[in-house]
């Protein structure tokens, strides 16, 4: 099992003038800890299950892995996760195709339904139901996935989107993972069946997770797709780790291990995430040795 890093915290000690640098040592920190990914959220206000209000500070989330593509040079890089009512979908592919080559092939693409009302309304942002959601990702899924095959700049007709090309040029340098983010059944496992390299579950439980599993499963075999060609992953927030809980979490992460979890993401939530890492990284061995 591999360690990753989320990253959702921007309030840091020393006050706004002190996150480029703090960032810079976090990215750096997990990179030499051996951590395997490097996330931050997409959202423009901050959100509850951080235990901060919303006018807490928030990055935009592209700029701020542009920039730690540029102070790291291993760790893949990517949103956990993009909302997909945040970007036109061309557009989308575009930007994550510019980290991508400016990172060396380290980029990934986040994506899920998008849930935060409130910050759609204050921004101006249309928020349409959530059937709507469905649909609006499940396109652009189709058109990034177009616009990342040099042998599919054509027409784009969906109900919701419509592009006259789907050139991209330059292509990524490899094209880069599309991790869905999100646990329903219906919807959104179906969709990582169709056209996820990885999904990422909540880790309430081994119990819970097995179940989703089995879910995903099911939907690989009725879309012909080979379950074990998807990248397993979890936000380990149940509890959340910390340094001086960091063997604890070790001994929790066993169970998800034995049902394939490939991958646990972590998230510090204090002001100095850099230390945080720091002191997360003996847990890096220790995961490996899981399996």
């Amino acid at each position: 099992m591999e360690l990753g890093f989320h990253l959702p915290i921007f309030d840091i000690d020393g006050g706004p003038a002190a996150i480029a640098g703090e960032l810079a040592r976090g990215g750096a920190a997990a990179e030499e800890a051996g951590a395997t990914w490097l996330s931050f959220m997409d959202h423009y206000f901050q959100i509850e299950p951080t235990g901060l209000p919303a006018e807490a500070h928030m990055l935009e989330g592209y700029t701020t892995l542009g920039y730690l593509a540029a102070h790291t040079s291993r760790i893949e890089l990517g949103l956990l996760v993009t909302g997909v009512t945040y970007r036109h979908p061309g557009l989308l592919a575009k930007i994550v195709t510019t980290l991508d080559i400016l990172s060396g092939g380290r980029a990934a693409l986040g994506v899920g339904a998008a849930w935060f009302e409130r910050e759609h309304r204050a921004m101006g942002v249309p928020f349409p139901p959530i059937a709507e959601r469905f649909e609006r990702l499940e396109e652009t899924l189709r058109i990034c996935g177009r616009m990342w095959d040099p042998a599919a700049n054509g027409p784009f007709e969906g109900k919701h989107y419509q592009l006259a090309e789907t050139l991209c040029s330059p292509q990524p340098l490899h094209r880069p993972n599309i991790l869905i983010g999100g646990a329903g059944e219906r919807k959104t496992l179906r969709l990582v069946a169709r056209y996820g390299d990885a999904c990422n579950l909540f880790g309430t439980s081994p119990e819970d997770v097995a179940h989703k599993l089995d879910v995903l499963r099911r939907h690989c075999d009725d879309a012909g797709r080979d379950y074990d060609t998807i990248r397993k992953t979890i936000l380990a927030n149940n509890p959340r780790p910390t340094p001086d809980t960091r063997d604890d979490f070790v001994r929790s992460m066993a169970d998800y291990a034995k049902l394939g979890i490939q991958t646990a993401i972590v998230t510090p939530t204090t002001g100095s995430p850099a230390a945080w890492i720091e002191g997360m990284a003996p847990a890096v061995p220790q995961l490996a040795s899981l399996g």
